[in-house]
């Protein structure tokens, strides 16, 4: 026989693991993910929280309350026999980010930007992240031009892992 709690938990997943930020862990029930404009993605979930009910003729009782709360996507692990392929997924921008850095011209042939992959210890602070179609087309224009305005990064190589997207 299912318990009211294991059936009611049966209806509300996907439910993922996440890790508070004092070390906690805590079943949640995601609601999707998100990626924000500096590359990051997060969990958007609910935490189901205690909170106290009290109906009209004044009786109160201990319930369980949907909390929203969101965690960095590092600090959520899944939790096996869930799925998660409906998740919605909303981006800054779709698609895996690569890094445009803006470089100072000392001459005029020079490349005015970088193409990096995101994680480069080589990128700059002044840098833009791009989707995946951009950098594909950037990396393609830099093999083609004598004198490109964009060159590609020599240590993170952008370009060899673009290869499959054009």
């Amino acid at each position: 026989m299912v318990e009211a709690g294991e059936e009611w938990r049966s209806k509300a997943g996907p439910w993922v693991r996440g890790t508070m930020p004092d070390g906690q862990e805590l079943d949640l029930i995601i609601t999707g993910w998100t990626r924000t404009p500096d590359g990051q993605w997060w969990c958007e979930a609910e935490a189901i929280l205690p909170a106290r009910y009290e109906d009209a003729e004044g009786r109160s009782r201990p319930m369980g309350a949907p909390t929203p709360i969101t965690l960095p996507a590092d600090d959520v692990t899944p939790i096996p026999d869930e799925e998660y392929a409906l998740v919605p997924r909303d981006g800054a921008i779709a698609g895996r980010q690569w890094v445009l850095e803006k470089l100072h011209r000392y001459v005029e042939d020079d490349p005015s930007r970088r193409l990096h992959r995101r994680d480069c210890w080589q990128a700059r602070t002044s840098h833009t992240r791009i989707a995946t179609a951009e950098a594909a087309e950037l990396a393609r224009n830099a093999e083609l031009v004598r004198y490109p305005d964009v060159a590609v990064c020599d240590v993170c190589r952008p370009d060899r892992a673009l290869r499959n997207s054009h």
